[in-house]
């Protein structure tokens, strides 16, 4: 492995450097050549985004990724430092990483013309040479591109005019590496055309002072599109400039939601967790809902970070019983992913039917279709007549969120053929009760909510709601007869 150099005149034999982009392309070109993974942790993009942006890339284009929130534009960006070299060679001290060879900033050209080839380097990590900023109203000039700086002028004795008062912003600072900005219309016009012209032109004014900054960066940009007209937009010039336009998107099947779910979520807790895959798909199917629920406001978009949020909690909420009853292993049921709400109510936006209704009503129906597409998948072709019927006779079970799971295994054996449906979700009798109570509750679960059983918080699982309906006009019907022969 070749040394690196430590000196102006070690960098000299070997050779200028290519620019950034010309770096993120041969880089990008041997990983596909090498057929190893392009940005890994973004899941699900792999026939959509990722081929978009590989073309930006390989075109040398600045690009900007549009798409509602929690779609992983962010990380897609950050992982773009991957396909930066380990190891960038820098004049030491320099505020804006310059390259030796060619140096713009007036100190280090001074240096330079000073020290010659015994010019000491330093090197920088890919990490080092990306720089990010959330755009907001507030941003400056001066916080992008830099201002004069009184107080270095008076210490070193220079002129206002002096390049050596320059205090640079952020974008110089990423000078030879990536410059994200995150929410790009939230930046004020001014500053956008700021960004335009130091890009285009290379020059830009810093209180009166042309400053000529011929910057090597890339820039990536971030943006909601649904905010374009509610909080600003991006000026037509700088629209122009930007090379690509990649449309992102929430996961396309439940399958890339799961994995992406459980790449994220924290559900290792040390302790012995069994998260079932048909809970795992409950809480996923809860975000698909509501990307397709009317009360919810689709333009505002329903977060990958709802599933997330949602399946810490409903591992937690199993826990929390693992440590009230001491028992093992910790194994989440479908009463714990209602006790997620909590979790799911904070990450979407209502519409005015979903305001009449509460965001904790909505969140629960939610769950409930959701219980309900999960069941059809696992248990759509199994006869649960018997465990209908035993409802429909008058039967009742009702279990609390905190019963031990021995206590609520015995009262699940009242229920016939209800423990050996569970077999169909790779559970059998030999299984930690734990396994066996949180398969038999998905069973109920995805009965009641085919509407085939009845349940409710004061009675538990009970006889189909329809049924119930009869009986009360029933007995309703009977009061009334016994209330006329009374006063005949």
């Amino acid at each position: 492995m070749m040394s690196l150099p430590r000196t102006l005149g070690e960098l000299r034999d070997q050779g200028p450097r290519p620019s950034v982009k010309d770096e993120l392309r041969r880089n990008l070109i041997r990983r596909l050549e090498s057929g190893a993974a392009l940005f890994p942790g973004v899941l699900g993009y792999d026939d959509s985004v990722v081929p978009q942006v590989v073309n930006a890339i390989l075109s040398r284009h600045d690009m900007i990724l549009l798409g509602l929130r929690g779609q992983a534009k962010s990380r897609l960006l950050r992982s773009l430092t991957s396909l930066l070299d380990p190891a960038l060679p820098v004049i030491a001290g320099c505020e804006i990483n310059d390259d030796p060879l060619r140096p713009i900033c007036r100190r280090c050209r001074d240096q330079v013309a000073e020290k010659g080839d015994a010019t000491p380097l330093e090197h920088l990590a890919p990490e080092q040479r990306y720089v990010e900023k959330l755009a907001t109203p507030d941003v400056t000039i001066a916080d992008i591109i830099g201002d004069v700086d009184p107080i270095r002028a008076a210490r070193g004795g220079h002129d206002l005019a002096s390049e050596l008062t320059m205090h640079y912003g952020l974008l110089p600072r990423a000078h030879r590496g990536i410059f994200a900005l995150n929410e790009l219309p939230d930046l004020a016009g001014r500053i956008q055309v700021g960004l335009f012209n130091i890009l285009q032109e290379g020059d830009v004014q810093i209180k009166g002072y042309p400053i000529r900054l011929p910057l090597d960066v890339c820039m990536v940009f971030t943006a909601n599109p649904e905010d374009y007209t509610a909080r600003g937009k991006i000026i037509t010039p700088l629209k122009d400039r930007i090379g690509s336009e990649v449309r992102t998107h929430y996961p396309a099947t439940l399958e890339h939601g799961v994995a992406i779910t459980q790449q994220e979520a924290w559900t290792q807790r040390g302790a012995d967790v069994r998260l079932p895959r048909y809970v795992r798909e409950i809480v996923e199917g809860v975000a698909f809902a509501a990307r397709r629920d009317r009360k919810i406001d689709r333009k505002s978009g329903v977060s990958q970070r709802l599933p997330i949020s949602a399946l810490e909690n409903t591992v937690s909420s199993a826990e929390r019983r693992s440590l009230i009853n001491r028992e093992v292993p910790v194994v989440p049921r479908i009463a714990d992913v209602y006790a997620a709400v909590p979790a799911l109510t904070g990450k979407f936006e209502l519409e005015y039917e979903g305001e009449m209704v509460g965001a904790e009503q909505v969140a629960r129906e939610l769950i409930r279709v959701a219980v309900g597409e999960t069941f059809s998948v696992h248990l759509g072709p199994v006869d649960l007549q018997s465990v209908v019927a035993y409802f429909e006779s008058g039967g009742a079970l009702k279990l609390t969120d905190e019963m031990p799971a021995r206590e609520a295994l015995e009262q699940l054996r009242q229920v016939p053929g209800l423990l050996e449906a569970s077999s169909g979700l790779g559970v059998a009798s030999s299984d930690p009760a734990p396994c066996q109570v949180s398969a038999a509750e998905f069973v109920l679960e995805g009965l009641h909510a085919q509407r085939k059983i009845g349940r409710s918080d004061e009675r538990g699982f009970t006889a189909p709601e329809r049924r119930q309906e009869i009986e009360l006009d029933l007995e309703k019907l009977e009061r009334l007869r016994r209330m006329k022969r009374q006063v005949n």
